[in-house]
């Protein structure tokens, strides 16, 4: 039988392990969040604008 101070910091060790995993696995799933590539009033003449595709 363990003293009931192993047993406690054992099980400290298994809760800060497990914490947050869950909201870790949910983030990782939802990937990039959207975000605008060209927003309102973009130039596509501007310098940094990417070029045209020429076909």
């Amino acid at each position: 039988m363990v003293s009931a101070t192993q047993q406690t910091e054992r099980r400290r060790s298994i809760r800060a392990r497990k914490a947050g995993t869950k909201t870790a696995k949910a983030r990782a799933k939802s990937g990039t969040p959207a975000f605008a590539v060209h927003p309102e009033g973009y130039d596509p003449k501007a310098p940094d604008a990417k070029p045209a595709k020429s076909e």
